[in-house]
Order: C-alpha cells, then structure tokens, then sequence
C-alpha cells in the first residue's frame, strides 16, 4: 500500500451542487491532514473520484489546476507527487487563495533573481534610444496607474524593454514566460484592480537609475519593486482578500 492510501479515508463525497467549487478545497485539506510531505504520491485519480463522489475528469481538472499552482508534480505512468508544501489552515482565508498566494511567492523568487540581474545589466548598457523608451514606457505606466486604468500591458511593456536593454535577450524570453505562467480567475484577490497598486512608485527610482547609468540603484528599485508585492501578498495571504472591487482581467507583476 503507497504512503498516500491513508488519506483516503479522510474525504468524503461531495455535494455535486458545490463540488466544482470544494473539489479543490477537499484535496488540499486532504494533503494537509495526512501530513504528506514534498515527494509523497498522492492517491490514484480513480481513488480520489470514488472517495468525493465526483467524475475522473473532474479530478483530473482539479489535479490539473494544482499542478498550474506548482502544488504537485504528474508523471505519465508513475503518479501524481506532491511538490510544494502548502501554507498552513486558516479558516478566515479560502485555500484557493492561500495557494494561489503561495504560488506568487514561488514566482517571486525566480523574477527577483531573473531581474536582478536584468536591471543592472540594463543600467550599464542600455543605449540612449533605449535609455529614452525605458523613460517614455514609465511615464505612460504611471499615468495609466494614476487613473486607474489598465495597466498590465503597459507594466509587461516597462520591464520588456528594460530586458531588452540588457543586452541579453534570454532575460525577456524568460520573463515573458513567466508572465503566461500563472494564470487565475477574474475573482481571485490577485486579479482585482487594487492588487500590487503600492509597487508603483519606486518604478520612477528604477527608471532613473537606469538613465544615470547606476546599478545599484537600478538593482535596490527593482528589489523594493518585487519586496512590496510580496508584502501584499503575505498579507492577504495571512487575513483574506480587502473588500472585493469589480473584478478584471488579471494582472500584477509577479
């Protein structure tokens, strides 16, 4: 019998009116009770059906989504392994945010060391012409901020272009695929309108160390940049979502 087996005796069936909506719920739960650890295989999709009284598809869409979030790892013909550890219960805040949460978290770490190095590179070797857009793209930035409109485009655009004065061009594929990587819901706190708004300022520090030419002002930017999202994140993490506004087309900056 796998290490995981156990756990099965900690589901039961679901409500099929709420089940799209507590399938995921159930699982984690699930994870979290039987004290799985990083590298434990979960149960079989089959077993996992039969226990919360849902189709195979629909688990199959729920593992899915979990290993989007960096939360387990599926190998074809072996099983589905856990690969991420997950953050601790709490009743105030749903588990889908916590995991979505957390999975920002993870995202954070690659970027800060990806950007990093981008930003400082940029800061030594962005030509004038590049210098000038980089400065052009963060006035239109702010401006988008400022009004409250939608500033993820614009956003991708600032740090494209201070990827693409690096002189590198691996750091923009890179961060492009990082940006499709993590998707989530119009109703998910990290998709609303207010969401990473207090990064915003120290984009006018980055823009400008860029223009002198000083990397370790570039470099102390960006860092302030990613170190404010991630607060934001813990945050929500920790007390739930502020007061839901109209939700959007997701965005932030992880």
């Amino acid at each position: 019998m796998s290490p995981a087996d156990p756990a099965l005796g900690l589901l039961e069936p679901l409500d099929p009116r709420t089940r799209e909506a507590a399938v995921l719920d159930a699982l984690a739960a699930m994870i979290e009770r039987a004290g799985l650890a990083i590298g434990d295989r979960l149960p079989p999709e089959v077993q996992l059906a039969q226990s919360l009284g849902v189709g195979r598809s629909t688990i199959r869409e729920s593992l899915k989504r979990l290993e989007g979030l960096g939360v387990i790892r599926r190998r074809r013909g072996d099983g589905t392994y856990l690969a991420a550890r997950l953050p601790p219960p709490s009743p105030a805040v749903p588990v889908m945010v916590r995991l979505e949460g957390e999975a920002l978290l993870r995202l954070l770490e690659v970027r800060r060391a990806i950007e990093i190095e981008a930003c400082r590179k940029a800061a030594l070797r962005a030509t004038p012409p590049q210098r000038a857009q980089i400065a052009r793209l963060c006035d239109d930035l702010l401006a988008i901020v400022e009004r409250r409109g939608e500033y993820r485009p614009a956003d991708m655009a600032f740090h494209a272009a201070i990827a693409e004065a690096s002189g590198n061009p691996m750091f923009g594929q890179i961060l492009s695929r990082l940006d499709a990587l993590f998707e989530r819901s119009a109703e998910s706190p990290f998709s609303r309108s207010a969401f990473g708004l207090r990064s915003f300022p120290p984009h006018r520090d980055l823009s400008d160390a860029i223009q002198r030419g000083d990397a370790d002002s570039a470099v102390a930017a960006i860092g302030a940049i990613i170190d404010t999202v991630e607060e934001e994140i813990r945050q929500i993490i920790a007390e739930g979502p502020a007061s839901p506004h109209p939700p959007r087309e997701a965005q932030d900056h992880a």
